[in-house]
């Protein structure tokens, strides 16, 4: 779908942001762009767009240079959504929605219909909200509204440049939800930017962690935990993992008939819960002696999503 290859950008002939990358990039993949401030990969990002034009190399969108789409066919395939929602404060929400999709001489009663389909998507009701202006959303609905704009006109690709980062926590949670649920129904090819490695685990079916340009390591979060390619990626992770796990809040009740493959105390560290990301088996929690939940890979991903946002893992 997306293909980089040896793509490199540089500022004034001597500052290096994208360092020779290449990453193949799925079709209805959810591929999350993680690193430390300044890696390179809101650059990254940002190319596959045009937005900032590369220096070296080649991106292929359909085994197509992107230099070889005219500029409006390109972004036309692409939406985009920013950290700054960048709604027009005195346009409706429907004319918000409906920018592209006139752009593209879309007839008004296929705009209305699917301003309805979208903000149906994402839980607003078309009745109430899409007559509205912006200023009479929460900070968590406008960031709804700048999703669906972006898939408005059904675009192949949707590009999200940390759009969670400026809401506050409850808010940034649920639009995490969302947007997983929202994957499952139209499965588009998403590029996201975060800072934050909860999130990508969270959200990412691979992850991309960035330094210094380059790339470290594509994975799958649980690759990523349990085999690091490198000191970079076991350093950057280890915030993650260096907590004891709290499992009371993350572990599921016990199914009649479970039969365990191992045990670990409720008091565990990260440790021993290594092994279920590596066995991607149900783990018996126990107390006194006694079986008192269940433990999963999903419950420890979860763990790691949520932890930041109440400020126990710190961020970049």
């Amino acid at each position: 779908m997306i293909r980089f290859e040896d793509v490199s950008k540089t500022y004034d002939d001597e500052h290096l942001v994208v360092d020779s990358l290449n990453l193949q990039i799925e079709r209805g993949e959810f591929l999350v762009l993680v690193g430390p401030s300044g890696c390179g990969k809101t650059t990254t990002l940002k190319m596959i767009n045009r937005l900032i034009p590369l220096s070296n190399g080649t991106i292929w969108l359909d085994d197509k240079r992107i230099s070889d789409y005219p500029i409006h066919e390109l972004r036309w395939q692409i939406g985009y959504v920013l950290q700054q929602i960048a709604l027009f404060p005195h346009m409706t929400i429907e004319e918000n929605i409906a920018v592209v999709p006139e752009l593209k001489g879309w007839k008004k009663v296929q705009i209305q219909t699917r301003v309805t389909e979208l903000l149906n998507m994402v839980g607003l009701d078309p009745a109430i909200y899409r007559h509205r202006k912006p200023n009479e959303l929460s900070g968590g609905q406008q960031q709804r509204i700048g999703v669906v704009r972006a898939l408005a006109a059904d675009p192949d690709i949707l590009l999200m440049d940390e759009p969670f980062s400026a809401l506050d926590p409850i808010s940034r949670v649920k639009l995490q939800d969302d947007i997983l649920e929202l994957q499952r129904a139209i499965q588009k090819t998403i590029v996201f930017v975060t800072h934050d490695l909860q999130e990508a685990f969270k959200l990412g079916d691979r992850v991309c962690i960035m330094n210094k340009g380059k790339i470290e390591q594509v994975a799958t979060p649980q690759e990523i935990l349990t085999q690091p390619a490198s000191p970079f990626v076991r350093e950057f992770t280890a915030t993650a993992i260096a907590r004891t796990f709290t499992i009371a809040e993350y572990m599921e009740p016990i199914q009649e008939g479970f039969s365990p493959s191992f045990a670990i105390p409720l008091d565990s560290e990260w440790g021993p819960l290594v092994q279920i990301l590596e066995t991607n088996e149900h783990v018996a929690i126990e107390k006194n002696g006694k079986y008192v939940g269940v433990m999963t890979r999903e419950g420890i991903l979860r763990f790691l999503a949520e932890q930041s946002l109440e400020g126990v893992v710190p961020h970049d």
